[in-house]
Parts: C-alpha cells; structure tokens; sequence
C-alpha cells in the first residue's frame, strides 16, 4: 500500500496526516498546552478508597484525582491468574489491598474525557518498537492482530530464547514480525533500562510527581505510526527532523532513510489537501461520490451514523441504488472514524436493504475496512430494527473534542430559540414583573432580531401589553446579545 506521513510542527503543536492511495486516513493532533498523558508513569497517593464502587481516587498530581478501579490493580490480576489455575475463590476486596495515603506506582490507561478524571492501571507497561515490557509480569504474549497460531508460537519461542533470567513479561508487537534477533534484543535492554530509570525515579521524589513520560508526537510517529508500506515521512521542521534521525538511528534504523525535510513552498498540509480534509471532519455531513451522504452525530453516550441516498439514482433499479451506497457508505464510515477518532459504542443506520447477500456483503466490507483500523473494534450483525452496532476502542478525545467547544449561541444543543419564541418569553416576564414592581417603564434589552420582532409582526401585541400593564415599554438593540439572551429593566 503507497502511505506517507506528513508531520506538520510548530511550537505549540504537532499535527501528523497519515495519507493511503493520497487521501487521508488519519489525523494525530498533540498540543504543548494539552499533550495527552496515556503511558505516563505517576508515583501517587490514594486520597480515597470506595467499597461499594470497588475503586480508588488518586491523587497523580492533575486537576482532578485519577480513577482506579480494582481489576486494574496489578495484584487483582495476579491472584486471579493464580485462582483459575488452583480454585474459585474470590480476590479480596480493594480495601484490603489499597489504603488512603498510601504511595503507589500508576500509569494513566485513559486521558481524562470531559468530566472524568485520568483512568489508572498499576500494571506498568512500556512500549518499544518491536515490544511491550510488563515488569511484574513473566508471562510472554503475541500481539492479537497476529493471527496465524504457527507464527505466533515460533516468534513467542523465539524471543523466550533470547531473554535472560528474570527478564519480566513482554508481548511482541507487530514491527517484529520480521525483526533480527539483534533488534529484539536491543529493544529489550532499551525497554529494561527505562523501567530502571522509573523505580530510581520513585525512591528520589516524594508523591505526586510524574516518574516516566511517554514519547512526544514526533517520536511516536517513528515508533508505532511507521510501517512496511510506508515510503516516507516529510517533516517541515529542520530541528525536529535532526532529532528524530538521532531518535531513529539507535532506536529504528531502518526508519532513518525515510525520513525526509519538506522544504517546498506551500505548507506539506496545503500540499496534500489536509487542512480541508480537517475542516470537512469537523462537519456533520459527509458527501459520498455517489451523490448520497453521512450525517454524523456524536453525543456523551454513543456516535450515531445515517446514511441516505441524497442525490444517487445511477443503478439499474432501487434496490442496487441503495446497495451501491450502503458499499460505498461502509468505507466512507471506518475512514471517517479514523479521521475523527471516533469511540465507544457507533450506532450505523444504512438505508434498510431486504436482500439478506446484499446485508452480508455490506457487513463484510464495513469489516474488511475496518481492518486496516489500528484501534481494536467490533462489529454485530444487523439488528431488528436494521441497525449496526459496533465499538471501537476509546483512548484520546475526538479530533472535535479536541479542536472544539460548544456554541455559546445554544450551549451545544445544536439549535437555538426562534427569535418569536424568545419575544413571547419576553412578553410573559414583563407581565409577572408588572405584577410585582410598579416601574415608571419596562426597557427591553435584545437581539436586533428579536427588536426587529416586536417593532414589525408582534408591534401589535407590545402596544396590547402596554395597554395592559399601563405602563410603557422602550426598546434598545444590544448587538452583543445572542438570540436567546435578553434583559428587562425597570426604570
């Protein structure tokens, strides 16, 4: 497959495109201000224990104190790996294993996401290129995307017999399909030496503090983004690429080559369509080419996808019409989800087919893409109601979460009072207030639109209401006002 990456750097932020067969397929977005902190390693302090919810709050250092549940306690696991194999009783509880006050080694699993705090395991993990090293843990796993049951043994015999004693656990990722054995055993005394770099960290500062910090932007890129298939990386920054060569050439070498200097003209995400690719993933609407469309709708509990003909009526009969844009639509969608790092439960309501082959190939292709995906996902079948539901796995806020706030128009309701709804709100206040206080006159404060209102259609119900209350009622235009906000005063 043709992929290049383009790593676009400026001093506040790092924007990475990952472009396929020269449309983009992902976007990696790491600003200074709020650089994600998934990997990090804390030293903190429990500040309280929760029995009933069977989890801890602590305190790393954030905001707002970090969550851990009890199955992401090291020892939960381990006394569970060790029940299945001896019996069934239950591990003890988390108040057994966890006090308030007490200092432990953390790493963050999940970015904190709107209201929630940090998520927390204790079961430490540091990616390499080729491996993941888990300390606590002797056990030798393979990367799940690995399939192939042979492969899967021969590589997990052939890192066991590179491994000296008391090496801890380790899982082989993907890049080590086709590694030498000095590559895996470069990267297990990298990965060895950062983890003693992080235990000398913690005996020398006192909780909360930060003990290991995760690769930047740029980094990562050389480490999990770049693959066989990619022919280049270009980078628009001199500095950055000076230091990713020095990163590459002890760390990946054979990435080294491939990393070039982007010195052109026009900015590498002008060049390569990028920055309107952004803008158009910040819309509701997607345009397919066959002249149907998208409507993406994300929401605090789940993402929900239409999909709708529009325009397309180029198939020989309706139901083909509506086949082609469901194949088309399936993958538009995995791409989409990608682009805009969509997770948690997606709800895709394709335009209801009643030939079961044409479901199942629909299905197929919308896993088919979805398999290029490095997020793990899910997929159900169609349900009664012809929907599909499927999960993808959520560990950094959304591209529009991240670029976004909500409208200070409607407060992210998506939709705003009409400029009559708020004038009649108007007229119903002014009459509770005449009740109330005996003012000399009522001012309206408003919107021009909503002035434009009561000095045009509802000018008869203003002069009906001042004949009312008996008093008069002044208008004035406040620009600064949204449409639904206005101020009565009483004069």
């Amino acid at each position: 497959m043709n992929e290049q990456i383009l790593v676009n750097v400026t001093p506040q932020e790092t924007r990475v495109a990952i472009i396929q067969h020269g449309a983009v397929q992902e976007l990696h977005i790491e600003r200074s201000s709020t650089r994600g902190i998934v990997g990090n390693v804390y030293l903190g302090r429990v500040v309280r224990v929760l029995p009933g919810m069977q989890s801890a709050f602590v305190d790393i250092g954030l905001e707002r104190a970090a969550f851990l549940h009890v199955a992401d306690l090291w020892e939960h696991r381990a006394y569970n790996h060790h029940q299945s194999k001896s019996g069934s009783q239950q591990p003890p509880p988390i108040e057994k294993m966890v006090f308030e006050g007490q200092t432990i080694v953390v790493q963050v699993s999940k970015d904190p996401l709107g209201t929630k705090g940090a998520r927390l395991t204790t079961q430490i993990s540091l990616a390499g290129r080729m491996l993941v090293h888990l300390p606590q843990d002797p056990h030798i796993g393979v990367s799940q995307r690995i399939e192939d049951e042979t492969e899967r043994e021969e590589l997990r015999a052939k890192l066991t017999a590179l491994l000296p004693p008391d090496s801890g656990g380790f899982i082989i990722r993907t890049h080590a399909e086709e590694a030498k054995d000095e590559e895996l055993v470069a990267d297990v005394n990298y990965l060895k030496r950062r983890w003693k770099e992080v235990l000398d960290q913690t005996k020398k500062v006192p909780a909360p503090a930060l003990v290991y910090e995760d690769l930047n932007m740029a980094q990562r890129v050389v480490r999990d983004l770049v693959c066989n298939d990619t022919q280049s990386i270009l980078i628009d920054s001199k500095e950055t690429l000076k230091n990713l060569i020095a990163f590459a050439s002890t760390y990946a070498p054979e990435v080294t080559e491939r990393l070039k200097l982007h010195s052109g003209e026009r900015p590498v995400f002008e060049l390569f369509n990028v920055e309107d690719e952004l803008q158009k993933a910040l819309g509701r609407r997607v345009e397919l080419k066959s002249g149907g469309y998208l409507i993406i709708d994300q929401t605090e509990a789940l993402t929900t996808i239409d999909v709708n003909t529009g325009g397309f009526v180029g198939a020989r009969n309706f139901d083909d019409t509506i086949f082609k844009t469901n194949l088309e639509a399936a993958q538009t969608i995995a791409r989409q989800l990608r682009l805009r790092n969509l997770g948690g439960i997606i709800v895709i309501d394709f335009i209801d087919m009643s030939n079961s082959e044409h479901r199942d190939a629909v299905l197929l292709e919308l896993q088919r893409a979805l398999d290029r995906d490095r997020a793990r996902t899910t997929v159900t079948n169609f349900s009664a109601l012809g929907l599909v539901e499927m999960t993808r796995k959520r560990t950094r806020e959304s591209l529009a979460h991240l670029l976004c706030e909500p409208c200070p128009s409607c407060q992210g309701k998506g939709q705003v009072k009409t400029a009559q709804t708020v004038a009649y709100e108007i007229m119903r206040e002014i009459i509770r207030e005449a009740k109330q206080f005996n003012p000399r006159e009522f001012r309206i404060l408003a919107n021009p639109a909503v002035i434009d209102l009561f000095l045009e259609e509802e000018a008869q119900h203003l002069g009906m209401l001042e004949e009312f209350i008996g008093k008069p009622i002044t208008l004035q235009v406040d620009n600064l006002f949204t449409q639904e906000h206005y101020d009565i005063i009483l004069t």
